[in-house]
């Protein structure tokens, strides 16, 4: 059926090193989610004075508040993403590709530690 010198899935020592790496990138990600959080609502007890004249101030305030609310939504999305990598590790599922059921270069997962594609799938997605 298949080759046996073709290693398929990482080992538990390997899975338990990728899980260290994305415990440590989940901690750092809500730390940052926090600040970003934190920061939205700072700016929202300061922009209740009403304050004549001030509407380039408010444009630059409330496109300030935009980039911080996408900035957080990217970070709320990462965070998931590393939270179903964890689930793949326990699940022992990590690390194959959703595409083309091979596994994924260590490197790359070292690199981008949620992906679920190996580089072959996502060229072929990129073209």
């Amino acid at each position: 059926m298949q080759n046996e010198t073709i290693k398929t899935k990482y080992n538990d020592i390997e899975l338990s090193e990728f899980r260290e790496l994305i415990i440590g990138k989940i901690k750092a990600a809500r730390e940052e989610l926090l600040t970003l959080t934190s920061s939205l609502m700072d700016n929202n007890a300061n922009g209740a004075d009403d304050t004549a004249g001030k509407t380039l101030e408010d444009g630059s305030a409330a496109l300030e508040k935009e980039s911080v609310n996408q900035l957080a939504a990217r970070q709320k999305k990462f965070i998931e993403q590393l939270e179903a990598a964890i689930r793949r590790i326990e699940n022992k599922t990590y690390g194959i590709c959703r595409e083309t059921g091979k596994l994924i270069q260590k490197e790359r997962l070292l690199a981008v530690p949620h992906t679920t594609l190996s580089m072959e799938a996502k060229l072929k997605q990129a073209s």
